[in-house]
């Protein structure tokens, strides 16, 4: 094969894996002329993406145990077409960006195949169903690991990893009289983004919490308003149609995360990367996360790590508040705010160690290794 031209086959269909993967896809492109197979969020079907028809990628974003259960019929048929069309086209290399359950069965056909495959986003070995280890080491070529202590596990496994690093690496914090402006926002108001989440499940779920916590924030300080980013605008619609948005004072607006956390020195978000990237702009996260009975009984016995929020994991202690099933109430998130809106200071000093934690090689030198294997 000419090094000047490659197949990639990639799926990337979560909000954040579609951002991880563009920027990967964008690195490859330096290196080579690239014919793209499978399925991308926004992002990633912006640079030109082969999908087989009637596949959209928000079909893939599913939450929980129950969810993919519900699904799985749609699930299996999409996996099905995807991995039929990379046969077909004889892709060079596979890249599965996050989903990594989703994944591991492109990783299993296609690798014996000889198709190099690429992880990108470990699965979170390092916290629970640590034999999916050896299904790693069998079929995964090269995984490229977000933050530094996840290479770390990989190296003392000998299986073949690098420290690619985290975009949010690479946020600053935004002024914030611009944002205002921007935004046409009362300076006057005190501002608290809420950060739901990019799946509609989990939007379904936990958003009513976090109305009526806004409600209880809003009755303690009247100056009080409320930021609500939307990954797309059916999610937006969404999360408008939920009661009592009604109540409290607010703003819905797409693509606007990162203003509404760099103006806002406290987050409410739904436990997951929002809760990383709230951090490094400075936004506090209460940390929150909360499913059925099913689903926790499941997954609380099978974690094996203290903490369930990114910050907290890569620093190694408790610093931002986790509020997980039973202890998420609209009272205990008004109890918190309360508490973390009177310490900001104190999470200062812990933003430098939280950026060295995210900082890797970058896209680019990972681009040149997966040249390197194909």
């Amino acid at each position: 094969m000419s090094r000047e031209h490659l197949k990639v086959g990639i799926i990337a269909a979560e909000h954040s894996g579609d951002r991880l993967g563009s920027k990967l896809i964008l690195a490859l492109q330096e290196t080579s002329e690239l014919k793209i197979y499978g399925l991308g969020g926004p992002s990633v079907s912006s640079l030109g993406i082969d999908t087989p028809d009637g596949m959209h990628y928000q079909d893939l974003q599913v939450m929980g145990l129950v969810d993919p259960l519900l699904k799985l019929p749609s699930l299996l048929q999409m996996r099905k077409k995807l991995l039929k069309l990379f046969i077909q086209e004889k892709i060079d290399v596979f890249i599965g960006v996050d989903s990594p359950d989703f994944n591991m069965y492109f990783h299993k056909h296609l690798s014996k195949k000889n198709i190099k495959t690429i992880q990108v986003v470990s699965p979170s070995v390092w916290a629970w169903r640590q034999k999916r280890i050896h299904a790693i080491k069998a079929y995964v070529d090269l995984t490229m690991c977000l933050f530094g202590f996840e290479h770390a596990f990989y190296q003392t496994k000998k299986i073949n990893s690098l420290f690619l690093g985290h975009p949010f690496s690479e946020l600053k914090q935004q002024e914030s009289h611009s944002i205002k402006l921007k935004h046409h926002l009362d300076i006057k108001h005190d501002f608290i983004s809420i950060l739901p989440g990019s799946r509609k499940s989990e939007i379904l779920q936990m958003t009513p919490i976090f109305f009526e916590a806004a409600k209880a924030i809003l009755s303690d300080n009247p100056d009080a308003f409320f930021l609500i980013p939307a990954a797309n605008l059916e999610l937006a619609n969404i999360i408008k149609s939920i009661k009592g948005i009604e109540d409290i004072p607010h703003m819905i607006a797409l693509d606007a995360a990162q203003d509404f956390m760099s103006i806002s020195p406290v987050s409410i978000a739904t436990s997951g990367t929002v809760s990383l990237e709230a951090a490094v702009l400075g936004s506090a996260p209460i940390i929150c996360y909360k499913t059925n009975t099913f689903n926790y009984a499941i997954l609380s016995r099978m974690i094996k790590t203290p903490f369930i929020g990114l910050p907290n994991l890569l620093l190694q202690q408790p610093l931002f508040p986790e509020l997980i099933q039973d202890q998420l109430s609209p009272e205990s998130i008004l109890s918190t705010y309360q508490t973390v809106s009177g310490n900001l200071e104190s999470y200062q000093p812990f933003l430098k160690d939280i950026h060295k934690a995210i900082t890797g090689i970058g896209f680019s030198a990972a681009a040149k290794a997966i040249r390197s294997l194909v």
